[in-house]
């Protein structure tokens, strides 16, 4: 079985993190957030995923060739030499996702993070007998996205309703498709929407399905949706008991630190926390609803939270870093400084306070 994941450009809504890797290879949760969906690709036999790519393909390339041969899964790239939209990349890629057995495959949008119930979705797929097979997700407010308008009981797509004005369902687009070789020849090598040009047509043909997500779900693709992400992650985490998270006195809630990270006296950490390898975190230094990436020192009695600090970065004495601050590699915070939501682009040097949010140059 194969999966194309639609990687696109360059992550612009995740700067300055992804000025210094592709966004896919920028880590959530202790782990590149591309690998959170192919590892639950190959649980339910995948054995190929096609990763369609406009943007620094040698530094994904180099990284899939060595996740390839850890996990054992095939990794290709199909590099667009324009932008092709969420449907042109699946006719650029189509003859690598025909399979002689016919069988259907995944198409996934990069920056979701779920429970992936893929298993459960084939089953769906197999058992309606259509064309294509979307998963949805309920949301609380549905006047802010593409509503999927559908038979509560067959899970048919009757129409999609862009932005409504009054209420017309509360079910959205989760970004994970199941969808059969023969959607394939609905699509030009050209630029072109998966969700308001192919769908549509499907639907009319009354041969598109839908399946609700039922556990958690966000696109984690801008820093605010990337900390709730990460807070609904680990809730997930807790709620399936697993051994990943980290338990002692100086914790709060769910929290995951790598085993290389080392941690002070007196420091009180999360809820809400993941803390990657390689991590210094000096005495009463409290963290709270945050990610360290890779590297990163918290000098003594410092306090981050609601932030992203990057890779190699370094956070002052008694400095305060807070309010959805997104500090790029190799940032330096000096003593006692205080953030206050700035976005900080990689290599500087930090040595004022920032009040209000704005960006660092």
């Amino acid at each position: 079985m194969k999966a194309l994941i639609l990687v696109g450009g360059y992550g612009t809504r995740l700067r300055p993190l992804t000025l210094s890797k592709p966004k896919p290879l920028v880590e959530f949760a202790n782990k590149p957030m591309i690998l959170h969906q192919i590892e639950a690709l190959q649980a339910v036999g995948v054995n190929e995923v096609i990763l369609a790519i406009n943007y620094q393909p040698q530094v994904m390339q180099s990284f899939l060739e060595e996740f390839e041969m850890r996990q054992g899964i095939k990794i290709t790239c199909s590099q667009e030499t324009e932008p092709l939209g969420t449907a042109g990349p699946l006719a650029l890629a189509k003859e690598k996702l025909i399979e002689e057995s016919g069988e259907p495959f995944f198409v996934f949008n990069s920056d979701i993070i779920c429970e992936y119930p893929l298993r459960e979705m084939i089953e769906f797929h197999k058992a309606h007998g259509g064309e294509a097979s979307i998963l949805v997700t309920k949301v609380d407010e549905p006047s802010k996205y593409g509503v999927v308008v559908l038979d509560e009981e067959t899970g048919k797509v009757k129409k999609f309703v862009e932005k409504p004005a009054s209420f017309v369902g509360n079910k959205i687009n989760a970004g994970i498709y199941l969808l059969n070789t023969s959607v394939l020849d609905r699509i030009q090598p050209r630029p072109m929407s998966i969700e308001r040009e192919v769908f549509p047509s499907i639907a009319e043909d009354g041969r598109l399905y839908t399946m609700v997500l039922t556990g958690f779900w966000m696109d984690i693709g801008q820093p605010k949706d990337y900390l709730i992400g990460l807070r609904l992650y680990l809730d997930h985490l807790r709620r399936n008991s697993s051994s990943e998270l980290a338990v002692g006195p100086n914790i709060i809630g769910n929290v995951l630190i790598d085993d290389s990270v080392k941690i002070g006296e007196g420091c009180m950490i999360g809820p809400d926390v993941a803390i990657g390898p390689g991590c210094v975190i000096e005495s009463g230094v409290r963290l709270s609803l945050c990610t360290l990436m890779k590297g990163v020192r918290v000098k003594s009695s410092a306090h981050v939270s609601g932030s992203i600090i990057g890779w190699h970065s370094t956070i002052g004495q008694s400095a305060h870093v807070s309010s959805m601050a997104v500090l790029g590699e190799d940032v330096h915070v000096s003593d006692t400084m205080f953030l206050n939501g700035v976005v900080v682009l990689p290599h500087k040097e930090i040595a004022s306070h920032f009040v209000k949010p704005e960006i660092i140059m």
